[in-house]
Protein backbone atom coordinates (compact mmCIF):
# COMPACT_ATOMS: atom_id res chain seq x y z
CA UNK A 1 0.00 0.00 0.00
CA UNK A 2 2.64 2.56 0.86
CA UNK A 3 4.68 1.60 -2.40
CA UNK A 4 1.36 1.81 -4.05
CA UNK A 5 1.05 5.49 -2.69
CA UNK A 6 4.43 6.77 -3.43
CA UNK A 7 3.89 5.82 -6.78
CA UNK A 8 0.77 7.86 -6.61
CA UNK A 9 2.43 11.19 -5.34
CA UNK A 10 5.39 11.35 -7.70
CA UNK A 11 2.75 10.49 -10.79
CA UNK A 12 0.20 12.88 -9.93
CA UNK A 13 2.18 15.93 -11.53
CA UNK A 14 1.44 14.26 -14.96
CA UNK A 15 -2.14 15.43 -14.44
CA UNK A 16 -0.86 18.98 -15.54
CA UNK A 17 1.96 18.87 -18.15
CA UNK A 18 1.26 22.66 -19.37
CA UNK A 19 4.29 24.85 -17.64
CA UNK A 20 3.52 28.38 -16.74
CA UNK A 21 5.74 30.73 -19.30
CA UNK A 22 7.79 33.10 -17.76
CA UNK A 23 6.52 36.34 -19.21
CA UNK A 24 6.32 39.28 -16.93
CA UNK A 25 5.06 42.58 -17.54
CA UNK A 26 7.60 45.63 -18.33
CA UNK A 27 6.71 49.23 -18.29
CA UNK A 28 9.78 51.47 -19.31
CA UNK A 29 9.19 55.08 -18.58
CA UNK A 30 12.17 56.98 -20.25
CA UNK A 31 12.63 61.25 -19.30
CA UNK A 32 12.69 63.37 -22.19
CA UNK A 33 14.70 66.25 -22.34
CA UNK A 34 11.93 68.34 -21.22
CA UNK A 35 11.71 67.87 -17.59
CA UNK A 36 8.05 67.33 -17.50
CA UNK A 37 8.00 64.73 -20.35
CA UNK A 38 8.52 61.13 -20.49
CA UNK A 39 7.94 58.94 -22.81
CA UNK A 40 6.30 55.07 -21.40
CA UNK A 41 5.93 51.95 -22.76
CA UNK A 42 3.98 49.20 -21.27
CA UNK A 43 4.62 45.47 -22.63
CA UNK A 44 1.99 43.41 -21.19
CA UNK A 45 2.47 39.27 -21.83
CA UNK A 46 -0.91 37.85 -24.69
CA UNK A 47 -1.19 34.69 -22.55
CA UNK A 48 -2.37 36.75 -19.71
CA UNK A 49 -5.31 34.94 -18.57
CA UNK A 50 -8.39 37.84 -17.43
CA UNK A 51 -8.12 41.12 -17.67
CA UNK A 52 -5.47 43.56 -19.21
CA UNK A 53 -3.57 44.98 -16.37
CA UNK A 54 -3.79 48.73 -16.20
CA UNK A 55 -1.28 51.56 -15.31
CA UNK A 56 -2.42 54.41 -12.72
CA UNK A 57 0.55 56.89 -13.15
CA UNK A 58 1.06 59.57 -10.75
CA UNK A 59 -1.32 62.64 -10.30
CA UNK A 60 1.16 65.30 -11.04
CA UNK A 61 0.59 63.63 -14.28
CA UNK A 62 -1.54 63.46 -17.82
CA UNK A 63 -0.85 60.68 -19.76
CA UNK A 64 -2.41 60.69 -23.10
CA UNK A 65 -1.80 56.69 -25.06
CA UNK A 66 -1.81 55.40 -28.56
CA UNK A 67 -3.71 52.19 -29.99
CA UNK A 68 -1.85 48.82 -28.67
CA UNK A 69 -0.53 46.37 -30.26
CA UNK A 70 0.47 42.99 -30.48
CA UNK A 71 4.52 42.19 -31.08
CA UNK A 72 6.31 38.82 -30.18
CA UNK A 73 4.51 37.56 -26.96
CA UNK A 74 3.18 41.30 -25.54
CA UNK A 75 0.72 43.82 -26.42
CA UNK A 76 2.62 46.32 -26.46
CA UNK A 77 1.18 50.47 -25.50
CA UNK A 78 3.28 54.20 -26.06
CA UNK A 79 2.35 56.37 -23.59
CA UNK A 80 3.25 60.26 -23.45
CA UNK A 81 3.09 61.82 -20.23
CA UNK A 82 3.11 65.15 -19.22
CA UNK A 83 4.12 66.03 -15.67
CA UNK A 84 3.58 69.12 -13.60
CA UNK A 85 6.64 68.37 -11.94
CA UNK A 86 9.37 65.49 -11.10
CA UNK A 87 7.95 61.98 -10.58
CA UNK A 88 10.48 61.41 -8.17
CA UNK A 89 9.38 61.01 -4.85
CA UNK A 90 5.95 60.18 -6.37
CA UNK A 91 3.87 56.61 -6.99
CA UNK A 92 2.22 54.72 -9.40
CA UNK A 93 0.27 51.34 -9.33
CA UNK A 94 -0.43 48.80 -11.78
CA UNK A 95 -4.47 47.65 -11.22
CA UNK A 96 -5.40 44.24 -12.30
CA UNK A 97 -2.54 42.01 -12.62
CA UNK A 98 -3.04 38.29 -12.91
CA UNK A 99 -1.79 36.41 -10.17
CA UNK A 100 0.66 34.59 -11.92
CA UNK A 101 1.89 37.85 -13.63
CA UNK A 102 4.71 40.35 -12.28
CA UNK A 103 5.62 43.30 -13.89
CA UNK A 104 9.29 45.00 -14.06
CA UNK A 105 8.88 49.00 -13.68
CA UNK A 106 12.10 50.80 -15.03
CA UNK A 107 12.72 54.43 -14.85
CA UNK A 108 15.16 55.85 -16.80
CA UNK A 109 15.82 59.59 -15.40
CA UNK A 110 18.09 61.78 -17.65
CA UNK A 111 20.54 61.66 -14.35
CA UNK A 112 20.18 58.02 -12.81
CA UNK A 113 17.53 54.94 -13.70
CA UNK A 114 15.32 53.42 -10.87
CA UNK A 115 14.09 49.75 -11.25
CA UNK A 116 11.15 47.79 -9.28
CA UNK A 117 8.89 45.09 -9.62
CA UNK A 118 5.24 44.45 -8.59
CA UNK A 119 2.76 42.24 -8.00
CA UNK A 120 -1.06 41.16 -7.63
CA UNK A 121 -0.27 41.08 -3.75
CA UNK A 122 1.96 44.41 -3.80
CA UNK A 123 0.97 46.79 -6.71
CA UNK A 124 1.87 49.68 -5.90
CA UNK A 125 5.36 50.99 -6.51
CA UNK A 126 6.82 54.06 -4.79
CA UNK A 127 9.43 56.30 -7.05
CA UNK A 128 12.24 56.80 -4.65
CA UNK A 129 14.45 60.32 -4.49
CA UNK A 130 17.83 59.09 -4.61
CA UNK A 131 19.69 57.11 -7.06
CA UNK A 132 19.15 53.44 -6.92
CA UNK A 133 22.54 52.11 -7.64
CA UNK A 134 22.08 48.20 -8.04
CA UNK A 135 19.49 46.56 -10.06
CA UNK A 136 18.33 44.16 -7.79
CA UNK A 137 15.38 44.15 -9.08
CA UNK A 138 16.37 41.55 -11.16
CA UNK A 139 17.47 39.32 -8.57
CA UNK A 140 13.60 38.29 -8.12
CA UNK A 141 13.10 38.03 -11.40
CA UNK A 142 15.73 35.24 -11.61
CA UNK A 143 14.12 33.31 -9.04
CA UNK A 144 10.66 33.86 -9.85
CA UNK A 145 12.13 32.50 -13.54
CA UNK A 146 13.31 29.40 -12.09
CA UNK A 147 9.96 28.68 -10.32
CA UNK A 148 8.03 29.14 -13.33
CA UNK A 149 9.84 26.95 -15.57
CA UNK A 150 8.61 23.67 -14.93
CA UNK A 151 11.19 22.33 -17.80
CA UNK A 152 14.03 23.71 -15.60
CA UNK A 153 12.74 22.28 -12.05
CA UNK A 154 12.35 18.39 -13.82
CA UNK A 155 15.77 18.83 -15.73
CA UNK A 156 17.53 19.99 -12.19
CA UNK A 157 15.72 17.13 -10.34
CA UNK A 158 16.75 14.48 -12.99
CA UNK A 159 20.15 15.62 -12.53
CA UNK A 160 20.29 14.62 -9.21
CA UNK A 161 18.53 11.65 -9.54
CA UNK A 162 21.28 9.85 -12.20
CA UNK A 163 24.03 10.83 -9.45
CA UNK A 164 24.83 10.15 -6.43
CA UNK A 165 27.53 11.56 -3.68
CA UNK A 166 27.72 15.13 -2.47
CA UNK A 167 30.83 15.96 -4.60
CA UNK A 168 29.51 14.73 -7.41
CA UNK A 169 26.11 16.60 -6.74
CA UNK A 170 28.00 20.15 -5.88
CA UNK A 171 30.56 19.29 -9.32
CA UNK A 172 27.76 19.20 -11.48
CA UNK A 173 25.52 21.75 -10.24
CA UNK A 174 28.48 24.43 -10.49
CA UNK A 175 29.54 22.79 -13.98
CA UNK A 176 25.47 23.49 -15.10
CA UNK A 177 25.56 27.30 -13.35
CA UNK A 178 28.84 27.99 -15.37
CA UNK A 179 27.66 27.00 -18.41
CA UNK A 180 24.40 28.68 -18.62
CA UNK A 181 26.17 31.68 -17.46
CA UNK A 182 28.47 31.37 -20.30
CA UNK A 183 25.24 31.64 -22.79
CA UNK A 184 23.01 33.54 -20.91
CA UNK A 185 25.67 36.47 -21.44
CA UNK A 186 26.75 35.96 -24.51
CA UNK A 187 23.12 35.60 -25.88
CA UNK A 188 22.16 38.87 -24.16
CA UNK A 189 24.76 40.76 -25.98
CA UNK A 190 23.96 39.27 -29.31
CA UNK A 191 27.09 37.05 -29.79
CA UNK A 192 25.66 34.18 -30.21
CA UNK A 193 21.77 33.21 -31.17
CA UNK A 194 18.96 30.29 -31.82
CA UNK A 195 15.96 30.20 -32.45
CA UNK A 196 13.71 30.08 -29.53
CA UNK A 197 11.19 27.30 -30.50
CA UNK A 198 14.57 25.43 -31.41
CA UNK A 199 15.71 26.23 -27.84
CA UNK A 200 13.15 24.85 -26.05
CA UNK A 201 12.75 21.70 -27.59
CA UNK A 202 16.06 20.70 -27.36
CA UNK A 203 15.46 21.62 -23.64
CA UNK A 204 12.61 18.85 -23.51
CA UNK A 205 15.42 16.62 -25.64
CA UNK A 206 17.38 16.65 -22.31
CA UNK A 207 14.76 16.15 -20.10
CA UNK A 208 13.64 12.70 -22.15
CA UNK A 209 17.51 11.96 -22.06
CA UNK A 210 18.04 12.26 -18.15
CA UNK A 211 14.77 10.96 -17.75
CA UNK A 212 16.01 7.45 -19.74
CA UNK A 213 19.35 7.65 -17.60
CA UNK A 214 17.45 7.46 -14.70
CA UNK A 215 16.13 3.73 -14.58
CA UNK A 216 19.63 2.81 -16.29
CA UNK A 217 21.52 0.18 -14.03
CA UNK A 218 24.66 1.57 -14.80
CA UNK A 219 23.67 5.52 -14.82
CA UNK A 220 26.32 6.10 -12.76
CA UNK A 221 28.44 9.14 -14.63
CA UNK A 222 32.31 9.15 -14.18
CA UNK A 223 31.25 12.43 -15.03
CA UNK A 224 28.40 13.98 -14.58
CA UNK A 225 29.66 17.63 -14.80
CA UNK A 226 30.54 16.97 -18.71
CA UNK A 227 27.07 15.81 -18.97
CA UNK A 228 25.54 18.67 -17.08
CA UNK A 229 28.14 21.71 -18.81
CA UNK A 230 27.29 20.32 -22.13
CA UNK A 231 23.26 20.87 -21.59
CA UNK A 232 23.44 23.84 -19.20
CA UNK A 233 24.97 25.77 -22.43
CA UNK A 234 21.49 25.13 -23.69
CA UNK A 235 19.51 26.15 -20.98
CA UNK A 236 21.29 29.24 -20.40
CA UNK A 237 20.16 30.19 -24.08
CA UNK A 238 16.75 29.01 -22.92
CA UNK A 239 16.94 31.66 -19.73
CA UNK A 240 18.43 34.21 -22.07
CA UNK A 241 15.25 34.01 -24.22
CA UNK A 242 13.11 35.25 -21.67
CA UNK A 243 14.85 37.81 -20.41
CA UNK A 244 15.24 39.16 -24.07
CA UNK A 245 11.65 39.37 -24.07
CA UNK A 246 11.18 41.55 -21.81
CA UNK A 247 14.51 43.27 -22.34
CA UNK A 248 17.21 45.09 -19.99
CA UNK A 249 15.76 48.72 -20.78
CA UNK A 250 18.31 50.05 -17.61
CA UNK A 251 22.07 51.20 -18.80
CA UNK A 252 23.69 48.60 -15.94
CA UNK A 253 23.79 45.57 -18.68
CA UNK A 254 26.52 43.59 -16.65
CA UNK A 255 25.01 44.12 -13.24
CA UNK A 256 21.04 43.09 -14.12
CA UNK A 257 22.72 39.79 -16.12
CA UNK A 258 24.90 39.26 -12.43
CA UNK A 259 21.72 39.40 -10.27
CA UNK A 260 19.16 37.71 -12.96
CA UNK A 261 22.00 34.67 -13.07
CA UNK A 262 22.32 35.00 -8.95
CA UNK A 263 18.31 34.33 -8.93
CA UNK A 264 18.40 31.81 -10.91
CA UNK A 265 21.03 29.60 -8.61
CA UNK A 266 19.57 30.60 -5.42
CA UNK A 267 15.90 29.13 -6.68
CA UNK A 268 18.37 26.14 -7.83
CA UNK A 269 19.64 25.48 -4.67
CA UNK A 270 15.98 26.07 -3.26
CA UNK A 271 15.15 23.29 -5.20
CA UNK A 272 17.73 21.02 -4.72
CA UNK A 273 16.71 19.38 -1.39
CA UNK A 274 13.41 18.18 -2.67
CA UNK A 275 14.65 15.41 -4.92
CA UNK A 276 17.37 14.78 -2.17
CA UNK A 277 14.74 14.01 0.39
CA UNK A 278 12.38 11.66 -1.78
CA UNK A 279 15.69 9.80 -2.38
CA UNK A 280 16.34 9.44 1.03
CA UNK A 281 13.09 8.50 1.79
CA UNK A 282 12.76 6.02 -0.68
CA UNK A 283 16.13 4.04 0.53
CA UNK A 284 14.26 4.43 4.36
CA UNK A 285 11.27 2.51 3.12
CA UNK A 286 12.70 0.33 0.78
CA UNK A 287 11.31 1.42 -2.71
CA UNK A 288 14.38 3.30 -4.20
CA UNK A 289 13.83 1.09 -7.15
CA UNK A 290 10.06 2.37 -7.47
CA UNK A 291 10.97 6.16 -6.74
CA UNK A 292 13.58 5.63 -9.72
CA UNK A 293 10.89 4.34 -12.27
CA UNK A 294 8.60 6.80 -10.62
CA UNK A 295 10.48 9.68 -11.54
CA UNK A 296 11.54 8.65 -14.96
CA UNK A 297 7.97 8.03 -16.28
CA UNK A 298 6.91 11.62 -14.55
CA UNK A 299 9.85 13.21 -15.98
CA UNK A 300 10.20 11.55 -19.47
CA UNK A 301 6.27 12.02 -20.06
CA UNK A 302 6.05 15.48 -19.33
CA UNK A 303 9.51 15.92 -21.64
CA UNK A 304 7.94 14.01 -24.42
CA UNK A 305 5.18 16.13 -24.10
CA UNK A 306 6.61 18.91 -24.37
CA UNK A 307 8.88 18.26 -26.85
CA UNK A 308 6.34 17.76 -29.28
CA UNK A 309 3.94 20.73 -28.61
CA UNK A 310 7.55 22.79 -28.84
CA UNK A 311 8.14 21.15 -32.42
CA UNK A 312 4.59 21.48 -33.83
CA UNK A 313 4.66 25.16 -32.52
CA UNK A 314 7.86 25.32 -34.85
CA UNK A 315 5.97 23.75 -37.77
CA UNK A 316 2.90 25.98 -37.15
Amino acid sequence: MIKKLFLFVLLLPIANLESHEFNPAHLIINQNNNEGIYDATWMYPVKNVGKKAEVIFPDVCISEGLDPYVQGKYYIEKIVLNCSESIKGKSLEIIDLGVLTDALVTINFQDDTFEGLVNAQRNKLDIPITEQYYPTTYLYLGIDHLFDGLDHILFIFGLIFCISGLGNIIKTITAFTVAHSITLGLSIYDLIYLPQGTVEALIALTIIYLALEINESDRQFKTPWLMAFSFGLLHGLGFAGALSDIGIANNQMLLSLLFFNVGIEIAQIALIPIPLLIIYLSTKINIQNYSQIAASLVIGSMGAYWFIDRVIGIIQ
